[in-house]
């Protein structure tokens, strides 16, 4: 070989090093349950951010003068808040660059300070107490109504159109379930509904037979169950043993699932039910009739609630990155605080505290077995 064409041999290598050299890694982390009995939330969690991290990689992002490929990190944290934080203080370790993620209040409210402490930006799409923004934490971040649009929406509709006058509460006890339920009831009070009863059981129990047979001797027009689909469906079916196929099952986002029809096993309750979404519906999503349909080519049959608002929510980072030019937390989460962004669930834009500014919630139904938007 003659030094000429050594020469243009030893070029392409070395613009090959830079050309590799120039691409950066980023890890973007996320954390839900991904298994026991709220696994199918999780999975369907973790392909919201699947799927924008496919569509990034596919256009190619280019970020501080270097193209992007990015990489999801997902952490298991069993609905646990210990397993959570734990996770948490995994994905700060990892290095991740934002974790758009968490499905559980209860894991979200502690892992909140891991991830403000490591200075990780931190958007959930589904965990919906109020309190996981009370410290103010300027990384924490949510993108769907929380539980007090969600409790009064399901109050007003109780009292409203329902017309309802008496009402039993049960709740799981969980950092969700409490405390919607506590929403809801202070909600349904000042309208002029009465609480019958209020029970309590936890997020692993599946016989509810004594709760529901004190419930039965107050004779509620309806049932708030503050809790998961995993506890809901169970409950619905030992509701109809106990002769209560007349009475309304009201509840959250977190019953709220395509699941339940499943798990409710075609129960004559079913009927009953009245849920409440923090967000639009799918057919008024902005984007969500044409995202659906490429959701459920890539991963059929696992669609449950938050998958699109995790899409957005890693949406959200990278366009926060390209505006601060960066993929450092530190430069682009100021760029995410002013956030105007278009995604497939709404306008995300946030208020000073980190809550979406003007959220919306739907109220669904069951009709046949499917969930259908009540329109009001």
């Amino acid at each position: 070989m003659d030094m000429s064409i050594k020469t243009a041999v030893a070029m392409v290598v070395a613009g090959m090093a830079v050309a590799a050299s120039a691409q950066e890694v980023v890890k973007i982390g996320t954390m839900s349950p991904l298994s026991g009995p709220q696994a199918h939330y999780g999975k369907d969690n973790v392909n919201g951010v699947r799927m924008a991290v496919d569509d990034l990689n596919a256009q190619g992002v280019t970020i501080g003068g270097k193209k992007v490929k990015f990489e999801v990190i997902a952490e298991d944290d069993a609905a646990d808040p210990k397993q959570g934080t734990a996770g948490a203080q995994k994905l700060c370790d990892d290095k991740v660059a934002a974790v758009p993620g968490i499905l559980n209040s209860g894991v979200a409210i502690p892992s909140s300070k891991i991830f403000n402490d490591c200075g990780l930006p931190f958007i959930t799409g589904a965990a919906t107490n109020p309190a996981l923004t009370a410290p103010g934490y300027p990384t924490t971040f949510r993108i769907i109504a929380n539980d007090n649009a969600l409790g009064a929406a399901l109050a007003g509709y109780a009292a409203g159109p329902l017309k309802l006058k008496e009402v039993a509460v049960i709740d799981d006890r969980t950092a969700y379930g409490q405390g919607l339920a506590n929403v809801f009831k202070k909600d349904a009070e000042s309208k002029g509904i009465k609480i019958v009863a209020s029970e309590f059981t936890n997020d692993k129990a599946t016989d509810f037979m004594a709760i529901l047979t004190s419930i039965k001797a107050k004779k509620p027009q309806a049932i708030f169950y503050g809790g998961m689909d995993a506890q809901a469906g169970p409950m619905l079916r030992q509701m109809v043993q106990l002769g209560l196929t007349d009475v309304k099952f009201f509840g959250g986002d977190g019953i709220c699932t395509s699941e339940l029809a499943k798990l409710a096993a075609g129960t004559k309750s079913l009927d009953n039910v009245v849920c409440a979404d923090g967000g639009a519906s799918i057919a008024k999503m902005p984007g969500g009739i044409e995202w659906k349909k490429r959701y459920d080519a890539k991963y059929p049959g696992q669609f449950q609630v938050y998958s699109p608002y995790f899409y957005d929510a890693t949406m959200l980072v990278v366009d926060a990155m390209k505006r601060a030019d960066s993929t450092d937390p530190k430069k682009f989460l100021p760029e995410l605080k002013k956030s105007d962004y278009s995604g497939v669930t709404a306008k995300i834009a946030f208020q000073d505290n980190g809550e979406l500014k003007n959220p919306s919630y739907t109220l669904s139904r069951y009709v046949k077995g499917a969930k259908t938007a009540i329109e009001q």
